[in-house]
């Protein structure tokens, strides 16, 4: 019996969209979890998770891709879907893991005292951070830079630094070994993967290649239990 082609939903980094994903070659069928506003500026990141996972049927054996910021959505949207398998790009999956700075950050508040529109006024700055490494990635980072809702930005910087995580879930994570915003994730990684932030970009033929073949391995396993449920069946 034939397997049907895998279901794939992509949710993006922080204020980014579906320009990250475009070098992604997935065989199957794929949707981007668009990011939707705030409905509050402290709506909870669980409550948010709700009505993101609304686009994703509750029946549906799926992969939830998360980049960056886009893993912590997968990972609550999974725990409300439970036929989704997750893919952390770029992510984390316990605050533990966050840099110094995230972690200062996460217990004093020192993030309410930045501007959320400087970011975009600093993209040398950012470059350096997310490891854009040539012309093309330079510009498509400061494209969303400067795309970004500061109002988003806030709400989603808030949530991140407050969240729990879910290191119990399970998962598969891929991560940049030389990834400055991020640096723990590398050796927690089933796939580490040369470069930083942005390799979802840069090493997009790789995440392809492991995507589908995660997929590929979990569909045959799937095709090949039943067959053997048939099997039983007809004897």
């Amino acid at each position: 019996m034939l397997a049907a082609p895998p279901v794939f939903y992509l949710i993006p980094g922080l204020g980014a969209d579906e320009r990250v994903f475009q070098f992604l070659q997935l065989c199957g069928e794929v949707h981007v979890l668009r990011w939707l506003a705030p409905q509050t500026p402290a709506e909870p990141l669980p409550h948010y998770a709700a009505r993101l996972a609304a686009a994703v049927p509750t029946g549906q054996p799926c992969w939830l891709v998360g980049v960056s910021f886009g893993g912590v959505l997968a990972q609550e949207v999974a725990a409300l879907r439970p036929l989704a398998r997750v893919v952390l790009i770029s992510s984390f999956v316990s605050p533990r893991e966050l840099p110094w700075v995230g972690r200062l950050a996460r217990t004093t508040g020192l993030h309410r005292l930045v501007p959320a529109q400087l970011l975009p006024l600093l993209p040398r700055v950012a470059q350096w951070f997310f490891g854009a490494r040539n012309g093309g990635e330079y510009r498509l980072l400061r494209q969303i830079l400067r795309d970004t809702d500061p109002a988003f930005t806030r709400w989603a910087i808030a949530q991140l630094l407050q969240w729990p995580g879910r290191p119990w879930l399970p998962i598969v994570r891929i991560h940049g070994t030389t990834d400055r915003l991020l640096p723990a994730g590398a050796a927690l990684s089933q796939h580490a993967l040369p470069g930083g932030h942005l390799i979802i970009i840069n090493q997009a033929a790789e995440i392809s290649h492991i995507l589908n073949e995660l997929a590929e391995n979990l569909n045959g396993r799937h095709a090949e239990r039943s067959g053997k449920d048939a099997s039983l069946h007809s004897a």
